[in-house]
């Protein structure tokens, strides 16, 4: 009995209170360009609109982004680079951004997924994760994917 008076109490309602301070959610709609893209010669265009909100409880600036871009043939391409489409928003609590960029694969089906590095207006820095979406140019040609 007495060891377990030992075990260190862990803050989690401050945790999380202090996780939910500092927080971005990010949202991403990929679309296939078919017209910018070459499939005979294994070039598949895809845009992605990403809308990006401060659901967090300090204002916040974007200022990089990290991505991995996979294809169906396992190639992975890592991207880095200071902001998004040459900006580094400042957003307040409950302000979005939206931008809408591009990529290209080599194969019909791929996914990205990646993060953006913040800092607060405080100075407190933090991550904001980029889920995986998945690039997928056989469902707009009619065809089943090849990638989950």
């Amino acid at each position: 009995m007495q060891s377990l008076a030992l075990l260190p109490k862990w803050p989690t309602k401050q945790y999380h209170k202090g996780m939910a301070q500092y927080q971005f959610s990010v949202q991403v709609q990929p679309e296939y360009l078919a017209d910018q893209s070459a499939p005979e010669q294994g070039v598949y265009t895809f845009a992605y609109t990403v809308t990006i909100t401060n659901t967090g409880k300090v204002p916040a600036q974007l200022i990089s982004r990290s991505w991995s871009i996979n294809d169906a043939d396992g190639r992975n391409d890592k991207v880095k680079g200071l902001g998004v489409v040459g900006e580094q928003p400042l957003l307040k609590p409950g302000e979005s951004f939206q931008y809408t960029s591009g990529c290209r694969l080599r194969t019909p089906t791929g996914t990205m997924h990646g993060s953006y590095f913040c800092v607060a207006e405080d100075g407190e820095k933090f991550d904001a994760d980029i889920p995986m979406f998945v690039l997928d140019a056989l469902s707009a040609l009619g065809g089943k994917p090849t990638m989950h």
